[in-house]
């Protein structure tokens, strides 16, 4: 495989930025569940709820353990800890990689084994044996490596051929993302590059910031419906050019926290919409 991929760039991005309309409410502009974070990476849940808000969504279940959920609710006292209604979950950013579903969360089960789009990211890459559902998943290399050794393939074909075998979307991240679908019966994939605008997204939690961002973007477009495989993808490539212009900001201030970038992503869909970002 060796023909040049796109850029996912500006204009697709804001393309796939649902914007509320009058007669919307918290449930028609998507609701969120979120199963993140745990005793020993509670913060993780912190970061990705953060940027789900910023990105723009009707509600955020959190619906993790209690500890992270402490944290979540001192932070965004806005987001919902009991159970309902959800268009798309977010799983596994924070969480130890474990194929067992924990019976102590009930959410997580209904997230891994229901009908809605689920974005696994981290520790969430260990459910993917018990998914049903059109699936998003979010891996840096080495996590990749664990699921489907990279051999003397380049990453590209890597990830095509972790796409095709895990029937998934793969988000390879890196300074240049790939987003790739499995291969149509019928040939051809879809496959976009998002190339970093910064090299200072190399740090500890923006990766759970990216998980929040792709999955509030999945959750405007899946009230009352599931999206195609294509559109899983473009919307994931969405959120990894919203994640990155989103850190552009952030560094204009020098180095910065993964905090610093979820709390960005909003004045990132403004711009975007307002065409000032090219």
């Amino acid at each position: 495989m060796t023909e040049q991929i796109r850029e996912w760039g500006a204009a697709d991005a804001a393309r796939h930025i649902r914007v509320p309309g009058p007669q919307d409410n918290k449930y028609t502009h998507g609701v969120l569940g979120v199963v993140t974070g745990s005793e020993k990476y509670p913060g993780a849940a912190v970061l990705g709820v953060e940027a789900a808000h910023r990105t723009g969504i009707g509600m955020v279940r959190f619906l993790g353990e209690k500890s992270p959920a402490e944290l979540v609710l001192a932070r965004r006292p806005e987001t919902v800890t009991v159970s309902g209604d959800v268009d798309a979950w977010l799983v596994g950013s924070g969480m130890e990689a474990s194929p067992d579903l924990n019976p102590d969360l009930p959410a997580l089960a209904q997230a891994v084994l229901g009908l809605q789009p689920v974005v696994l990211d981290a520790g969430g890459l260990g459910f993917l044996g018990h998914v049903t559902a059109p699936a998003i998943i979010t891996p840096h290399e080495r996590e990749l490596e664990r699921l489907i050794p990279q051999g003397d393939q380049t990453r590209q074909e890597w990830a095509a051929r972790a796409a095709d075998h895990l029937g998934v979307v793969v988000v390879l991240k890196g300074h240049e993302t790939l987003v790739v679908t499995p291969e149509e019966p019928s040939g051809g994939r879809f496959m976009v590059k998002v190339t970093s605008p910064t090299s200072w997204l190399a740090t500890a939690g923006t990766g759970d910031v990216l998980a929040g961002v792709i999955g509030a973007v999945v959750t405007t477009h899946s009230v009352k419906r599931i999206p195609s495989m294509q559109e899983l993808a473009e919307l994931a490539a969405t959120g990894v050019y919203l994640h990155g212009k989103a850190a552009e900001l952030a560094s204009e201030e020098g180095p910065f926290p993964a905090l610093d970038v979820a709390e960005k992503v909003s004045q990132v869909v403004v711009d975007l919409l307002a065409g000032s970002d090219n």
